[in-house]
């Protein structure tokens, strides 16, 4: 496959289908399928984890198979990210094996009005799809809003919307660790002429590139993608554990704001924070959630663990969180940024200049430290679990299956991982069905010990790893 011509299409036999990499855990939800397909036989529904996944008609699966194995970003037929990145950024300045093409990094915040206090982070992507509006360089914005107070409260607590207002715009600001897919927002743009930004997570906009490849409409009418650095993503129940531990049920909730931002207190110590329909709130800081140990697993799709990708690698500039000091000590929050559109890098150059941006320029290595946890998830992790016999579709990634030079207790950390990612999904299921909470919150408590202790060395089973004489990682 050719790493130059974007339009080549890869040979070999690329038919697949959309019950395929479901059965196989490889579906992320993103709604690419949904978005090829035609609308009145396919949709996207939430399956009983609460994660979204595409349901088809009685008269089967309206795709063409061919296609759908080269725009899924989780399938083994479309291409990957180095090769995306090679026909949109040829002439980057710069490359990295673990953060891609690009022309330049940075670490700050966004000084003028209130992007940042009304961001999770520094505020620079929301600042940047508002710029891209406001300077008319594009005619709308696809991002995740929340539902709206007058929205029907059956419909999720987050949607894909084109905002076409720098109020509409706005409102995107702030992290959704919550189900989202993208098929609506590709439709209105097919159907309404105009250039537009899309926001999203890695394989979000690498789902976008690779529809963009078949269709030349999207292709003309997408002029930016906006990338977000990620973790993993979680399924619908997260936020509705969060109701059951403070005491409430999901449908008494109006809202949610995963990262209550304080600037008292440093940027990591999250707090999640529920509105009530009653018009009351709740709050608690993660560390005191039985699932809010971010790097145990809980509530994550299965596809994450077959990702290659933190920093949106595609993406013409991606943001993250500078999880270094002293920013992490920042409750205002700092964002790391990778440009890799050189129109972007003048546009954000230009704002720095006058004032409106504070930003220090960085190298890959400072990008690559803020993120050391999730590059070890996704590199040395991903080899192992790579490794690993499965049945259905095996993912191709830019990672060797292996697990040599892992020790025993690594191996055990990434087990652990997989292994809560998975249980959390069932465990919850089970307690939701008997309408006992606390089934599932005894067995992510028990879950979150065990993999703190192993991994942390906290508690009994940090004293017990000791006395083994498992060396710290």
């Amino acid at each position: 496959m050719s790493s130059t011509d974007p339009f080549k299409t890869p040979t070999g036999d690329a038919a697949l289908s959309p019950g395929q990499m479901r059965r196989s855990g490889l579906c992320i939800g993103c709604g690419a399928c949904v978005a090829q397909a035609d609308e009145s036989i396919a949709a996207m529904r939430f399956d009983g984890y609460g994660q979204l996944k595409p349901v088809w008609s009685r008269h089967g699966e309206g795709h063409n198979p061919q296609q759908f194995g080269q725009i899924c970003p989780f399938s083994p037929h479309s291409r990957n990210e180095d090769e995306i990145a090679a026909a949109r950024f040829p002439s980057a300045r710069h490359s990295d094996p673990l953060i891609g093409r690009f022309e330049a990094a940075y670490v700050g915040h966004v000084e003028e009005g209130t992007f940042r206090s009304d961001g999770s982070s520094g505020g620079l992507a929301n600042w940047t799809a508002a710029e891209l509006l406001k300077k008319n360089l594009v005619d709308g914005v696809a991002h995740v809003v929340p539902r709206s107070e007058d929205e029907d409260d059956r419909q999720p607590l987050f949607r894909y919307r084109i905002s076409r207002t720098m109020e509409g715009v706005r409102e995107g600001a702030k992290s959704r660790y919550h189900p989202v897919e993208l098929s609506g927002v590709v439709d209105e743009m097919r159907r309404r002429p105009g250039r537009y930004a899309v926001v999203g997570i890695p394989c979000f906009v690498k789902a976008v590139h690779l529809l963009c490849l078949q269709d030349a409409v999207l292709r003309e009418r997408i002029a930016f993608t906006l990338g977000l650095f990620c973790g993993h993503m979680k399924s619908a129940r997260f936020v509705e554990s969060f109701a059951w531990q403070m005491g409430e049920r999901i449908g008494t909730v109006s809202g949610v704001d995963y990262r209550l931002k304080d600037a008292r207190r440093p940027a990591n110590w999250y707090m999640a924070h529920l509105r009530l329909k009653d018009g009351s709130t709740r709050s608690k800081d993660w560390w005191h959630l039985v699932d809010g140990d971010w790097g145990a697993g809980f509530f994550q799709n299965s596809a994450c663990n077959f990702c290659d990708d933190v920093t949106a690698e595609t993406a013409d500039v991606s943001f993250g969180d500078a999880w270094v000091e002293p920013y992490t000590s920042d409750g205002r929050g700092t964002n790391v940024v990778v440009i890799r559109s050189p129109l972007i890098h003048d546009l954000i150059g230009r704002a720095a200049g006058e004032g409106r941006l504070e930003l220090r320029e960085v190298d890959s290595a400072f990008v690559v430290r803020t993120q050391a946890a999730g590059f070890r998830q996704r590199r040395e992790g991903l080899a192992f679990r790579l490794s690993w016999p499965r049945a259905g579709i095996r993912p191709i990634k830019r990672v060797t299956p292996t697990f040599t030079g892992l020790t025993t207790r690594r191996m055990l950390i990434y087990w652990l991982r997989s292994s809560i990612s998975a249980w959390s999904h069932r465990m919850f299921w089970l307690a939701r069905v008997l309408h006992l909470p606390a089934l599932y919150m005894g067995w992510a408590s028990a879950s979150l010990a065990l993999y703190q202790g192993v991994t942390y060395s906290r508690g009994w089973v940090g004293k017990l790893m000791g006395r083994i004489g498992w060396r710290e990682e």
